[in-house]
């Protein structure tokens, strides 16, 4: 058994859809980024590679590369699936975000989560959360995502 961690935050912007776990929600600010900005993928992501012994999303795909501007992250999510393939045992997450409440979303999230990742949806485990005010999440200025994956 494997475990690994990831964890990402992106400022959140007008004019930017806000994407997480491949799943538009409607809301006045997307997150701000290099990519698509889907801070659930790309923790999941760096989970995943980091039980598999892989660097992190960011060597794999640079925010350098002008080719990868405006990259859907579901592109990122299937890659690290790929390579993970059988081995997923869990997903546990944390969405850390003042507003829009994200209750709704929750099981198309995993839902699609699943799909990209090749998994059954009861491995994918989406906790929200706030930050009560504090800090930039809390002056709803950003939003983060935790992620940490048990592999076999």
């Amino acid at each position: 058994m494997r475990i690994g961690l990831g964890k990402d935050s992106h400022r959140l912007i007008e004019g930017r859809p806000l994407i997480l776990g491949g799943i538009v929600i409607p809301f006045e600010k997307g997150e701000d980024g290099h990519s698509d900005g889907d801070v659930l993928i790309h923790a999941i992501a760096d989970a995943i590679l980091g039980a598999l012994g892989m660097s992190d999303i960011g060597e794999l795909w640079p925010d350098t590369d002008p080719s990868l501007k405006g990259m859907d992250s579901a592109v990122i999510a299937r890659k690290v699936g790929e390579l993970a393939r059988g081995r997923i045992e869990n997903i546990d997450t944390i969405v850390t975000l003042e507003r829009p409440k994200l209750g709704p979303y929750k099981d198309r999230i995993r839902e699609n989560l699943a799909t990209l990742l090749s998994i059954g949806k009861e491995s994918i485990t989406i906790k929200a959360k706030t930050a009560e005010g504090l800090g930039a999440v809390g002056r709803g200025e950003a939003v983060e995502a935790e992620a940490i994956v048990l592999l076999r």
